[in-house]
């Protein structure tokens, strides 16, 4: 499906995506790779705002949701990657068989090399915010990423506010610039806004 809106198309070629006002969601709980992407001009440092809701489906102990930035194109169909982009992503998985990613609460960068290839090039374990995130599964709750196009490094503002944030560095991604972005989510419903972008 694709939606008119404010910054030209948007296109979800996988999960059930659905607009209610400014609230797009995510509805299909078994969808490993759903993503809605939209066409938005980078270049130089970026600023990501938006929220996520957890809205059902992690009963299993596994799902995750993240955003692409960065891409270069956006796939016709179902994928693997997205294109030539970055992917910052937060996972929850109580059985992960996957090589770098550990059991339990995570954050991993992947590097999207086209739509078919995709590989984890950071992880780090978030056990300790189990508790935090469990608590607030009914919140709305802020993501804001900003890109330094200079360094190459991204900046996640923490969500709560007791601390300054933290930063990664993506190698490579010096003056990298992009014309899509995408949400995403594996196995799990979830709802999006945005600041930036009326739907």
């Amino acid at each position: 499906m694709v939606y008119a809106d404010g910054h030209g198309y948007f296109g979800s070629p996988e999960g059930q995506w659905n607009l209610a006002g400014t609230r797009l969601y995510q509805k299909d709980a078994a969808a490993p790779r759903a993503k809605a992407w939209m066409a938005i001009p980078q270049n130089g440092s970026m600023v990501y705002e938006f929220t996520v809701r957890y809205e059902g489906g992690g009963e299993d102990g596994h799902g995750g949701v993240g955003i692409h930035i960065l891409g270069d194109s956006a796939p016709s169909g179902k994928s693997w990657g997205f294109g030539d982009s970055w992917l910052l992503w937060l996972n929850y998985d109580v059985n992960s068989s996957t090589a770098g990613v550990p059991l339990g609460l995570s954050a991993q960068v992947y590097k999207s090399d086209s739509n078919k290839k995709m590989e984890v090039v950071k992880s780090i374990a978030l056990n300790p915010y189990i508790g935090l995130l469990s608590a607030n599964l009914d919140v709305d709750i802020p993501v804001k990423l900003t890109f330094l196009a200079d360094k190459g490094r991204i900046i996640i503002a923490d969500p709560t506010g007791a601390s300054a944030g933290w930063y990664v560095d993506l190698p490579g991604s010096r003056g990298d610039s992009g014309n899509y972005v995408a949400v995403r989510t594996n196995s799990v419903n979830v709802s999006f806004t945005s600041p930036d972008v009326n739907m």
